[in-house]
């Protein structure tokens, strides 16, 4: 656990974020060891292998940790737990970044940093030569040369800034722009006037004001997005597209010299590739693409050509210009990138626990490059290919910019988790069991089910960072058992959208199922003793298998769950489960409250009170309910802690999980009896 905390889970040291210009220079994050969790920039000559030290926060800014509300708003949108340098851009001569709301600008050739002015607390700088547009509380400037100008502010409106719902989960961060010329730059505008806003209030820091952050709920009001062209010489100009029928933009950006912006409507069933003409700000259609159900992938313009991964039959394809051009056995997952004439894909054959990167060349050629058993991405810059490949036989993840290995100074894992995979039920789920180091045959072990279960996220792969801490747990005397249900991604088309409209009836037929068939092949798996624990939706569905299927599951621990996605937010709720008003039904079967009298196990429920993600009234609701209803449960609040719990508190709330499970499974009789945890 102490050795889990110090190292990150392992992650410290390790280099991430890496870009390479002209071919020659890999940049990219790391801190200084493996009990160092502050990032620093540096870069890798691939010529010759030498790594150097470009900014290290330790000197440039000591306490860069106190961060501005603006700014950590933004990081945890974001999701950039890392402290230190977290994020940078750069055009190949200097690199930019933050720190603690202060602006840096480091020349790559010597390492040379400067602090530069700001007007306020800075955040997403982005560099164009000599000039620099950042946003400071919601204006968007321009530092150019020595001169620092605001290109956008109004009153109650952000400039330049990714709104809730494009950076929490339409995948978008980004807010502002670069033309290739540098003469304009692309700007959202974002209206969250109409948006309810929650207090995020932390007592952990107390002399910090409670942020009021726009949270737009299933079936109300989104912000208001804009897209708009800033010209240097002082010219603007609003991008047209009808925005009322498709509200969300997904993306943006120049393709070459085209401007072009993908938009969705509110149910992400239909959307448009446009391409916009800077001089007017009027767009054209490039593509046209939707689906009955929700849009998984959408098109993208790369050198002339729309790219975009659609379904054919139970496997997902790459198409270009409407043609499908990878094999039927290629279940493709994303085109990372392209190399000349070539795209590059990351894809699996036949085994959704491994993921491999290929190269697709003119006349369809395909050709597999990596060959280890494992979980491999690619990213393609600066006609470099960057491999990040990662196997349960080695324990460790690689990283190679052309043929230079990054240097990985994070610390080995001390133990080699083995999960047994498995493929059960007539869905074939993909599946899992660890058992504790040193397990004996027939000695029977209370399991733990550690789940996830939502869409968009794949538990069961070959990849090693997956295992450290589920082996962890099964170190504490459990056999741990994970199981990706029906709704999970990457095994196959129906597979995955089978949660169409209904979230918890597949997911928890097919835990139950699963388990039940682990149990016939692993006999050393006690059902008389199951605990169920999960974070975001796998809390959700830990609360869920104990109030509705206490036959199976005697114990949960259920973290930062949304209770009822009611009050969860538009874009992903939406997404699966409609508008409120056309699926109460479906709304209605997936909310937990109306379950609290039923509670008849042991139920934990912990959240954070910063979690912008689920704000912690999901929690405080059903503990209400519960309350009311005079079921015994145990409720743990954590101060200063966000949606994904970062750095050591992960190990500090395992640990309150692991004592209280152990508590309640600790006898095979009546469990109704809570007892609560020790903090």
């Amino acid at each position: 656990m102490e050795l889990l905390s110090r190292t990150g889970r392992f992650t410290y040291g390790a280099p991430r974020a890496i870009t390479v210009h002209a071919g020659q220079v890999a940049l990219f994050l790391r801190s200084n060891g493996p009990e160092d969790p502050v990032e620093c920039l540096w870069a890798t000559d691939l010529s010759t292998g030498e790594e150097r030290l470009l900014a290290d926060p330790a000197v440039l800014a000591p306490h860069c940790d106190d961060l501005p509300p603006e700014e950590r708003m933004f990081r945890e949108r974001v999701r950039l737990w890392a402290p230190g340098i977290g994020a940078y851009d750069s055009d190949g001569v200097h690199a930019v970044f933050t720190l603690g709301g202060r602006l840096f600008r480091t020349r790559l050739a010597t390492g040379e940093t400067e602090e530069l002015p700001t007007g306020g607390p800075a955040f997403d700088p982005r560099i164009q030569g000599e000039r620099i547009a950042y946003v400071v509380s919601g204006r968007l400037l321009l530092l150019d040369g020595d001169i620092t100008r605001i290109l956008a502010a109004e009153s109650q409106v952000s400039w330049g800034v990714a709104e809730f719902a494009a950076a929490e989960e339409l995948g978008r961060t980004r807010g502002h722009w670069w033309s290739p010329d540098g003469r304009t730059l692309l700007a959202a505008r974002v209206d969250e006037s109409a948006v309810p806003r929650r207090y995020l209030a932390d007592p952990a820091s107390p002399e910090q004001a409670p942020l009021r952050q726009p949270y737009p709920q299933a079936g109300g009001p989104n912000a208001r997005v804009e897209l708009h062209l800033l010209r240097l010489d002082g010219g603007r100009g609003q991008v047209l597209w009808d925005e009322r029928r498709f509200p969300y933009v997904a993306d943006a950006g120049w393709s070459g010299d085209r401007l072009v912006i993908t938009v969705l409507d509110r149910l992400q069933q239909h959307g448009r590739l446009l391409e916009v003409n800077p001089a007017t700000g009027t767009t054209a259609e490039l593509w046209t693409f939707r689906h009955p159900q929700w849009i998984e992938h959408a098109p993208a313009l790369d050198g002339g050509q729309i790219l975009e991964v659609v379904e054919s039959g139970e496997i997902q394809a790459l198409a270009i210009d409407g043609r499908i051009a990878t094999p039927p056995g290629l279940y493709v997952r994303r085109v990372a990138g392209r190399l000349g004439a070539d795209f590059v894909l990351e894809a699996h054959e036949s085994e959704p626990a491994e993921q491999h990167v290929y190269r697709l060349s003119p006349g369809d050629r395909l050709t597999r490059i990596t060959d280890e058993p494992g979980v491999h991405g690619a990213v393609v810059s600066s006609a470099t290919l960057v491999l990040t490949s990662g196997s349960l036989e080695r324990m460790r993840t690689r990283r190679l910019a052309g043929d230079v290995e990054l240097r990985d100074l994070s610390a080995a894992v001390p133990y080699r988790p083995r999960p047994v995979l498995e493929r059960v039920t007539e869905h074939g789920l993909p599946a899992a069991v660890l058992y504790p180091a040193g397990h004996v045959a027939g000695e029977r072990l209370p399991v733990l089910l550690d789940v996830y279960g939502g869409p968009g996220h794949q538990v069961i792969a070959r990849e090693p960072g997956r295992w450290i801490r589920k082996q962890w747990w099964a170190d504490q005397g459990f056999a741990v058992v994970t199981i990706d249900n029906r709704g999970t991604p990457n095994v196959g088309v129906s597979f995955g959208r089978a949660i169409f409209r209904r979230f918890s009836k597949v997911a928890l037929e097919d835990q139950v199922a699963g388990l039940r068939e682990l149990a016939g092949k692993h006999p050393d798996l006690d059902l008389s003793r199951v605990a169920v624990r999960g974070w975001s939706y796998g809390g959700y569905f830990a609360a869920l298998a104990v109030l509705r299927r206490p036959d199976v599951f005697h114990a949960a621990c259920a973290g930062a769950p949304p209770t009822d996605f009611r009050w969860y937010d538009t874009a992903y709720t939406e997404r699966y489960l409609g508008l409120p008003e056309d699926n109460p039904e479906g709304y209605a079967a997936d909310s937990l409250i109306a379950d609290a009298p039923r509670l008849s196990r042991p139920l934990l429920l912990i959240h954070g009170l910063a979690d912008d993600n689920v704000h912690p009234l999901h929690t405080l609701r059903l503990s209400e309910a519960l309350t009311r209803a005079g079921r015994p449960h145990a409720t743990v609040l954590l101060p200063g802690v966000s949606h994904m719990t970062p750095g050591g508190m992960t190990e500090h709330v395992m640990a309150i999980e692991r004592d209280f499970l152990r508590r309640n499974l600790a006898a095979p009789g009546d469990r109704r009896v809570v007892e609560p945890p020790t903090t």
